[in-house]
């Protein structure tokens, strides 16, 4: 994680988080223990600013993918990638989305597994036609449980009712 910091040296701890919650590795499930453990934000306050950077992306990946991968896909090696991130993302997310529709997108963007996320989760609501305001909310959704599920990993179960209480 030292190295993340030193690339943002100079930054607001605040635009860090956003960022590091932005990305499309660590998204929330990077951002939110960085906020907390490492800048000592209050778990509302970090909650917000991860929630909000990993949300990000997402209205620029519903809108805009389309229209790049199909400009991108004129070449082969474009394609190429295209073609296998595609076929990838819809053999992980088929059958969850058949047999639960879309709560299945958001289990999938919330639970913190490594390629789940919100990019993925972005990706696939395009690949299977959900409309554009729809997969944005559904992912919102999961970037929210995946945020409880972060906080409480980082937090135990105890202190997070602490908190709350």
């Amino acid at each position: 994680m030292s190295w993340l910091l030193d690339i943002f040296r100079g930054f607001p701890p605040e635009i860090t988080t956003f960022i590091v919650s932005a990305l499309p590795i660590s998204e929330l499930r990077g951002g939110l223990p960085m906020a907390l453990e490492v800048f000592h934000f209050p778990l509302w306050k970090a909650f917000l600013i991860c929630v909000a950077g990993n949300f990000f992306p997402v209205i620029f990946i519903l809108i805009f993918l389309e229209k790049i991968s199909v400009f991108l896909r004129r070449w082969k090696i474009f394609d190429r990638f295209f073609e296998w991130l595609f076929t990838r993302t819809r053999k992980k997310f088929e059958g969850s989305y058949a047999a639960w529709g879309s709560l299945a997108l958001v289990v999938f963007v919330g639970i913190p597994l490594p390629m789940t996320g919100a990019w993925t989760g972005s990706l696939a609501a395009f690949l299977f036609g959900i409309p554009k305001a729809k997969g944005a909310i559904l992912n919102l959704l999961g970037i929210i449980l995946a945020g409880i599920i972060v906080s409480f990993a980082v937090f135990g179960t105890v202190s997070i009712f602490k908190i709350f209480i």
